[in-house]
């Protein structure tokens, strides 16, 4: 657990300070104060419980959920102070093929700022780097310097939405390669498919927590800091949007892939028809020839083998014709180039 305290006035904040100093600590309202708990052990949950309950008395409901992981993105008001949950990246596990966030509790009050995370957050860090270097974040206030915590971890989500990016045009090259079906890039699809899904889940949700939190719904957030709260969800709803559009992006990317492997297979099936087609008039032939009858005139022809081929052959060479003009063979890898060019044009185009 970490405190950090700026008194008014004062040209640097301080920092150190144990548990048994901070009610004081609180009871100035002069100061602003940041607690940060990381609760990576049993030890370090159980001090948590203790200082949230018996220091500060937040509600028992919300104490229970700043321990637990897995909530949602949220915020909740009360009379003297607001309860938040908030999501970031985790930075050495995220890929597009594997979104995964950690969760940021909170709380804010008109002079203090607690923060709670059993991981630990480069955001979090960052900011406290900022304060060992200027006071700046703190002179403006407990609001100005949650606004920084905030605005950090909304930092953290645009490298992974560049990843995205990236990764999905890898993807669609592969798809438009394809020539028959590949249940690996099928398997890379729905990974991202599942991935957007969930950076759209907790964005959406998450900006939904900073619209009530920049709006002027709690009065714990001065209306001259309200500006720099609209700022970070401007950030926020930029990453939804480009969610949104990835997401479409995703879905219509499997729904081509299906489409050409459907196309590449119908071309084979074509091709097997074309023969089948060819193959059966000069079966028949063989098959007419072939019967043990005594009595058939061509078999005393001296010439009827090769007339017979001959037969055969020009059947073959007129099926061909016929198919080659109505373009149903020698054509299809022009047509499915073309159609293969189209669709990505279109989707380079989006």
């Amino acid at each position: 657990m970490q405190i950090f305290v700026y008194r008014n006035g004062s040209q640097a904040v301080e920092e150190g300070f144990s548990i048994d100093e901070l009610p004081d600590l609180l009871a100035d309202k002069s100061n602003v104060v940041w607690v940060d708990i990381l609760g990576d052990t049993p030890e370090r949950v159980e001090e948590a419980r203790y200082v949230l309950t018996n220091i500060f008395r937040f509600h028992p409901l919300t104490i229970e959920d700043c321990i637990e992981e897995r909530n949602q993105p949220k915020v909740e008001p009360f009379p003297d102070h607001i309860y938040f949950i908030v999501h970031g990246i985790k930075s050495g596990e995220t890929r597009p093929e594997n979104f995964v966030t950690k969760e940021l509790d909170g709380y804010l009050g008109d002079n203090y700022v607690v923060t709670f995370h059993n991981e630990r957050f480069r955001s979090i860090k960052a900011v406290k780097q900022q304060l060992r270097a200027s006071p700046f974040a703190c002179q403006r206030g407990a609001a100005y310097l949650l606004h920084q915590i905030l605005d950090n971890i909304v930092d953290q989500y645009m490298p992974v939405v560049d990843d995205f990016d990236i990764s999905i045009s890898e993807l669609e090259d592969e798809v438009f390669k394809i020539r028959s079906a590949n249940y690996r890039v099928l398997e890379d699809i729905m990974n991202l498919r599942r991935s957007v899904a969930r950076l759209r889940r907790i964005s959406a949700r998450q900006r939904e927590v900073l619209y009530r939190i920049s709006h002027g719904e709690f009065q714990q957030i001065p209306p001259e800091v309200l500006p720099f709260y609209r700022d970070v969800h401007d950030h926020l709803l930029r990453v939804t949007d480009v969610a949104e559009s990835y997401r479409d992006l995703v879905s219509g990317l499997s729904e081509i892939h299906l489409a050409m492997v459907a196309n590449k297979t119908n071309d084979v099936m074509k091709t097997l028809a074309v023969v089948s087609a060819i193959i059966l008039p000069l079966s028949l032939i063989a098959g007419i020839y072939g019967m043990n009858f005594e009595h058939m005139p061509e078999l005393q022809w001296p010439w009827a083998y090769f007339g017979t081929l001959g037969l055969m052959v020009t059947i073959a060479i007129i099926l061909l014709y016929i198919f080659w003009r109505k373009g149903w063979i020698f054509q299809k890898n022009e047509s499915s180039g073309e159609a293969d060019d189209d669709i990505h044009r279109s989707q380079s185009l989006d």
